[in-house]
């Protein structure tokens, strides 16, 4: 597959993520519950639709993994990660474009990312007041999770047909553990379209940028290498392959 038609892919992908995900935590007044769910259903869906064009990332920090990996060249992923952005930025402009076309004023956190006490004076009721450090770690770890279940589903000796499905279902997961932290990230393009579109009147997403674009790719890059500490080249190939 050519890479023009990878990064359309990816670039849609993403798109219809944060469309579906950070939509539904805008106006589907679903609770944290139906977020997780929304995301989780998002993933689902691009990975058995345009799972087979581009392996359906819709995350740099998941391209950033599968290149600590291996499986994929420095290039490629630089390329994916302009087209996830891109289709993050630009899902998080249509957004923005219904908020205000329902004159729903100021748009406040959006669906940004965040941590600390203004965050939880800003998001409201169910957020927690979580410092810098305890935010890094929860992006950080939480990616690490997601890389590693992501690199074991797709992996050539596992039961690839049912990858989506689990790294759906994880990613559910993932929120339903840190939404009430950070808003859940866990994907650097995710939070970048937020924070360009949020209110900065009372609480900056943009300052607080950096630890979720900082935190994912650490996370990322640590599965990344862990994973084939698991079952690599680092392990030995008799105890990792099939019987």
């Amino acid at each position: 597959m050519k890479i023009c038609n990878k990064m359309l892919a990816e670039g849609f992908g993403t798109f219809v993520l944060v469309l579906g995900g950070c939509g539904t935590a805008l106006f589907g007044h679903v609770g944290f519950l139906g977020v997780a769910i929304a995301f989780g259903l998002t993933v689902i869906a691009m990975a058995y639709g345009i799972g087979h064009v581009s392996g359906a990332h819709l995350n740099p920090a998941v391209s950033f993994g599968v290149w600590v990996n291996g499986r994929m060249s420095f290039k490629d992923m630089l390329l994916y990660w302009v087209s996830q952005i891109v289709g993050a930025v630009v899902a998080g402009a249509v957004l923005y474009a219904v908020w205000t076309a329902a004159g729903m004023g100021h748009t406040g956190v959006f669906a940004a990312n965040g941590f600390g006490a203004d965050f939880q004076a800003a998001a409201g009721e169910g957020y927690l007041n979580i410092g810098w450090i305890g935010a890094f770690i929860v992006e950080a770890v939480l990616t690490f999770v997601f890389l590693m279940v992501i690199l074991g589903a797709t992996d050539e000796r596992s039961n690839t047909k049912a990858a989506g499905l689990a790294i759906g279902l994880t990613l559910t997961l993932i929120h339903l553990v840190s939404i009430p932290l950070t808003n859940t990230s866990v994907n650097p393009a995710r939070s970048i379209s937020q924070a360009i579109f949020s209110d900065c009147t009372t609480w900056s997403a943009c300052s607080q940028l950096w630890l979720f674009i900082v935190a994912p790719l650490v996370g990322a890059a640590l599965a990344g290498l862990f994973y084939k500490l698991v079952c690599g080249d680092c392990c030995c190939k008799k105890c990792c392959k099939k019987d």
